[in-house]
């Protein structure tokens, strides 16, 4: 299927800047991060798993503009004026390696965004059957992302939408909006409820509701460009090349800004408070999948004659 919009030449170089000023962005952001679990925290204290998945953000997002700034070089400059078609050609040959390799970091980053969505929703409702279909759906993404990676690397076409392409590629936007969707929402929904059933009885009149709201933020800015980016590509537009670049560092900024969120209220005695009552009406919403049952104790006595 013959692409749409403007010339790839164009849309590459666009892409590449428009991503450097969002990652420019989301270097702030993660100092941001990194200072807000860092901030009058002991070394043992310091939340491992999260500051690792900010670093492995921030790794992948630069590796990406990397690769992306090599691939715009070559098109541009190296190979101008020996490839066939010039470098708009050049830049719409999905089989290129600078192609599949950035792509490939695109899946990866994706598939850690998404995984770490689900990891908040697990803790939040401390329940393996709430993230079973969220889990599924990752899974999808991961097989979806993988074999669409794979098919650029043995693509026989030059364009992203021919068919045998596009049906992959199709499915992964798709699994990836609806991951994003349903474990923000379960997450939000969770912390909401809590917060309500907690409010009659908390003493302060703090709330948890700046961090849902933040929550939401984070998923609606990344759904939005996900399904731009699934529009276009139906569409068969060349703008898809742009959204899905600037598609991750706005999933690092959508990491960065809910532990930015969190850590400025992290220090209020009424948000400790609250977030303790979350966490005590959480246990107990737990415990309540294990009945009490009476116990009976029998003591016998021996007598032993002398």
């Amino acid at each position: 299927m013959a692409s749409g919009g403007m010339p790839m030449d164009a849309v590459v170089t666009m892409s590449v800047l428009l991503e450097g000023v969002l990652y420019g962005f989301s270097i702030l952001m993660f100092i941001g991060t990194i200072w807000a679990l860092t901030y009058n925290c002991r070394v043992q204290d310091i939340n491992r798993p999260i500051a690792v998945v900010a670093v492995l953000l921030l790794i992948l997002s630069t590796a990406h503009i990397v690769v992306n700034i090599i691939r715009i070089e070559d098109g541009l400059v190296k190979y101008r004026d020996t490839y066939p078609g010039g470098p708009s050609a050049f830049f719409a040959d999905v089989s290129q390696d600078t192609y599949v390799v950035k792509h490939a970091f695109y899946v990866m980053q994706t598939l850690l965004a998404d995984g770490v969505v689900i990891y908040r929703c697990h803790a939040v409702w401390r329940s393996i059957l709430v993230i079973i279909l969220p889990c599924v759906l990752w899974c999808s993404v991961a097989v979806t992302g993988v074999y669409a990676v794979y098919s650029c690397s043995q693509a026989s076409s030059s364009s992203i939408f021919a068919e045998t392409l596009a049906q992959w590629v199709t499915a992964f936007l798709a699994s990836t909006i609806a991951t994003n969707l349903l474990s923000s929402g379960l997450l939000a929904y969770r912390i909401w409820t809590i917060e309500r059933a907690v409010s009659t009885v908390r003493a302060s009149k703090s709330s948890v509701m700046p961090i849902i709201r933040v929550l939401v933020d984070a998923a609606v800015l990344y759904t939005v460009v996900l399904f731009i980016a699934l529009v276009c590509f139906v569409c068969s537009n060349n703008g898809e090349t742009v959204v899905v670049d600037m598609a991750m560092p706005i999933m690092s900024i959508a990491f960065y800004m809910v532990l930015i969120r969190i850590a400025i209220n992290r220090n209020t005695p009424s948000y400790l408070s609250t977030t303790r009552e979350i966490s005590s009406k959480a246990d107990q919403g737990h415990s309540r999948q294990y009945e009490m049952k009476p116990l009976q104790v029998h003591v016998c006595t021996l007598t032993t004659a002398a």
